[in-house]
C-alpha cells in the first residue's frame, strides 16, 4: 500500500499559517507574554513567607483553618528549597494558561450543550486532544511562538482545554428538564434561563471541569520546561537531563505542593459558590479546625497582609543604582545563553556567565535538549550558546537552521567522537572487532541524548559502515544516565560500550580505550564552536567582539569540568569563581575593558 503523506500536507499547512498568519500568532504571543509577566511581578513582589500567608487566609477562608496552617506550611517548605521563584514562575504559567482555557472552553462548552450539531462536531476534536502526546503539541507552538513562555502556555492550555468543554457541557445537560420547562413556563428568556437556572444548578460540575483543567496544566509543565519556561518544569527538566535526583524530587515536591493547594481551593471554591453547596456547608458541624471566617474577615487579612507589603519594605529590595565603573560595558543589559548537558557545554556555559556578570551584564542560563535550543537561536530567543560541534556532529542543525545563526568561531579543538569500552575488556579495540564480540554487550550500546549528532551519526553511518545494524541495538538516554551506566559497568567489572567524545573527564576517572575507527566513519574531528542569533555581534558589539577571540587549551577545558564536577549540582559558578581566582589574568583576556581616556593619558 503507498505511504499516505499526510505528515507532508501538515508540513504544508504549517508553512502556510506561518507565511500568512504571524499577525495573529505575534499578537496572541504578545498578549500570553503581558499576563504572564504581570502576574508573575506580582506573586514575585512580597517576600515570599509574607505570600504564603495571603495564600495561607484564602485557605482559611475557603477550607479552615487546619488548611490554612497546612497550606503555609506547604509553601514556607518551597521556599526552603530555594524553589521560590521556581514555583510562582510555574504557578503564573498555570493561572495564566488555565485562565486562557477557561475563556474558550467554557462559552463552547455551554454552546456544545444548548447545540447537538456543534457538541456532535467538538467531541472529535476533543478526543484528539485528550488522545494525542502532549509532547507532539510542543511542535507547533515553537514554531507559531518561538521558545519560551508563550509556546509553554499556548501547549498547557491546548492539552488542558478538553475537560472545560467536556465537564461545562455535561453539567448543563444534567440539569433537571422540568427545572428548565417551569422557567420557560413562566415567560423567562433563553438568557436569563441559562444564568439564572442552568448555570448555577450545574456549577458543581463546571468547577470539578475547572480543577481538571488546573491539573491537566500542572502536569504539562515539566514537559513545558523543554521549550524554556522555566519555573519547576524547567528545574525538573535540568534534573532529568544530568539525572540529579535530589533536584528532581524538590523540584517534584514543590510541584505536588502547588498541585494540592490549587485542587483543594477550586474544589472548595465551586462549594462557596454554589447554592447547593453552601446549604451543605452551613448544616455541617464546625470545629476550630473546619472555621471558616467570613468573606469580609479574609478580605482583611489579606489587605493588612498586602499593606504590610509595601510599609514594611517586604515588596522586593529597593536597590539604588548601581555605582558607574570602568567595567560596566553591559549596564544591566540581559543576555541568555542556551546550553545541552554536556560537560564541556556546563563549564563554558557558566564561565560565560560569571565573565559576562563581571562586566555588567544580566545573564540568564537555560539547559535544553539541541533540537529546541537551535530553534531558540534561529528565532532570537536565545542570544549564543558555546556548545556547537561543527562541521560534522551537529550538521544537521546546521543545514536547518545556518542561514538564521552566526558561527562565531570555534574556541576548542579538534575534537574526536568515539565508542569505548573499559580497559578491561579483551580483543575490542577497533569497531571493526565489534560485530564478533556482540554478545559480550548484550548486543547493546550505550547512548545519550536521542538529539544529539553524534547519535544520528553512530546509527545512520557507523553502524551500517561495520555491519553493525542487526548485531546491536542503540539505547537511547541522557549523558548523564550514560555515565551512570558507565560507573555501575565499570565497579562490577562488567562489559560494556558507550557513547564518549574527547575531550571528557571521564577518560581521567577510568580506565577506558577509545575504538579505533580505521574506515573513518565517524569522520574529521569538529571544533567546538560559539553559535549566536544573527544578529547579536550588531546588538552588542563588545560580547560579539570577546565571543570571536575567546578560545581555551584541553588543560584550561577539563580542569574547569574537574572543578565543576567536584563542586557538585547547583555550585557551577562557585566553582567558576573558584578556578578563576586560580587562574589570575584570565578574565582580562577574555573580556577586556578598553583603557578609560584619563587611564591613557596617566600612562603617556
Amino acid at each position: 500500500m503507498p505511504r499516505l503523506p499526510l505528515g507532508d500536507a501538515v508540513d504544508s499547512g504549517v508553512d502556510w499559517l506561518l507565511a500568512h498568519m504571524s499577525w495573529l500568532f505575534d499578537a496572541v504571543k504578545t498578549l500570553v507574554e503581558g499576563l504572564y509577566d504581570g502576574l508573575d511581578a506580582v506573586l514575585t513582589a512580597p517576600e515570599p513567607l509574607l505570600l504564603a500567608g495571603i495564600l495561607a487566609v484564602l485557605a482559611w477562608w475557603l477550607r479552615g483553618l487546619a488548611a490554612g496552617v497546612l497550606a503555609f506550611a506547604g509553601f514556607a517548605l518551597i521556599d526552603s528549597l530555594a524553589l521560590w521563584d521556581e514555583a510562582m514562575s510555574t504557578l503564573s504559567l498555570v493561572l495564566v494558561a488555565t485562565l486562557v482555557a477557561l475563556v474558550i472552553s467554557i462559552p463552547l462548552g455551554i454552546w456544545a450543550a444548548r447545540s447537538q450539531a456543534v457538541s456532535t462536531a467538538v467531541r472529535p476534536v476533543l478526543d484528539l486532544l485528550q488522545t494525542m502526546p502532549s509532547m507532539v503539541l510542543l511542535i507547533p507552538a515553537i514554531l507559531f511562538f518561538g521558545m519560551g513562555v508563550p509556546a509553554g502556555v499556548v501547549a498547557t492550555l491546548i492539552f488542558a482545554l478538553a475537560p472545560g468543554v467536556r465537564m461545562t457541557e455535561l453539567g448543563i445537560r444534567q440539569v433537571d428538564a422540568e427545572l428548565v420547562e417551569a422557567a420557560e413556563a413562566f415567560g423567562t428568556p433563553p438568557r436569563d434561563t441559562l444564568f439564572r437556572v442552568q448555570l448555577p444548578l450545574a456549577l458543581p460540575t463546571v468547577m470539578a471541569g475547572v480543577n481538571q483543567v488546573i491539573m491537566l496544566g500542572l502536569s504539562m509543565v515539566v514537559i513545558a520546561g523543554m521549550v524554556g519556561t522555566g519555573g519547576l518544569g524547567g528545574a525538573v527538566n535540568e534534573a532529568i537531563g544530568q539525572l540529579d535526583i535530589g533536584l528532581g524530587f524538590e523540584a517534584g515536591l514543590g510541584i505536588v505542593v502547588l498541585a494540592i493547594y490549587l485542587d483543594r481551593m477550586t474544589g472548595a471554591l465551586g462549594t462557596r459558590i454554589s447554592p447547593l453547596g453552601r446549604r451543605a456547608a452551613a448544616k455541617a458541624r464546625t470545629t476550630m479546625w473546619t472555621h471558616r471566617p467570613r468573606a469580609a474577615v479574609a478580605a482583611v487579612g489579606v489587605a493588612v497582609l498586602a499593606l504590610a507589603a509595601g510599609g514594611l519594605g517586604l515588596a522586593g529590595p529597593k536597590d539604588g543604582p548601581a555605582k558607574a565603573s570602568a567595567t560596566d560595558v553591559g549596564k544591566g543589559r540581559e543576555i541568555t545563553i542556551g546550553y545541552i548537558p554536556w560537560d564541556e557545554g556546563i563549564a563554558s556555559t557558566y564561565l560565560w556567565k560569571e565573565l559576562l556578570e563581571e562586566r555588567g551584564f544580566e545573564v540568564t542560563t537555560t539547559q535544553y535538549a539541541a533540537g529546541p535550543l537551535y530553534t531558540g537561536l534561529a528565532t532570537g530567543r536565545i542570544d549564543f550558546q558555546t556548545d556547537s560541534w561543527l562541521p560534522t556532529t551537529h550538521a544537521e542543525y546546521w543545514k536547518k537552521y545556518g542561514d538564521q545563526l552566526a558561527d562565531l568561531g570555534t574556541w576548542y579543538g579538534p575534537t574526536s567522537l568515539e565508542l569505548s569500552v573499559p580497559s578491561y575488556v579483551k580483543d575490542v579495540n577497533s569497531l571493526a572487532d565489534l560485530k564478533a564480540h556482540a554478545s559480550e554487550f548484550g548486543g547493546r550500546i550505550t547512548g545519550i541524548e536521542p538529539s544529539a549528532g553524534m547519535m544520528g551519526l553512530l546509527k545512520d553511518k557507523v553502524l551500517e559502515r561495520y555491519g553493525l545494524d542487526g548485531a546491536y541495538r542503540v539505547v537511547d538516554g541522557s549523558t548523564p544516565a550514560m555515565l551512570a551506566e558507565l560507573e555501575r559497568a565499570y565497579a562490577r567489572k562488567e562489559p560494556i560500550l558507550v557513547t564518549l567524545w574527547s575531550p571528557h573527564w571521564a577518560y581521567s576517572e577510568y580506565g577506558l580505550k577509545k575504538l579505533k575507527d580505521p574506515a573513518g566513519a565517524w569522520g574529521e574531528g569538529d571544533g567546538v564552536h560559539t553559535v549566536a542569533r544573527k544578529d547579536l555581534a550588531a546588538d552588542q558589539p563588545e560580547v560579539g567582539a570577546w565571543l570571536k577571540d575567546f578560545s581555551m587549551t584541553e588543560e584550561q577545558l577539563t580542569g574547569l569540568e574537574a572543578r565543576i564536577q567536584k563542586a557538585g549540582k547547583g555550585q557551577e559558578q562557585d566553582a567558576v569563581r573558584t578556578w578563576l581566582k586560580e587562574h589570575p589574568g584570565l578574565v582580562e583576556k577574555w573580556v577586556p575593558v578598553p583603557e578609560t581616556g584619563e587611564k591613557s593619558r596617566a600612562a603617556g
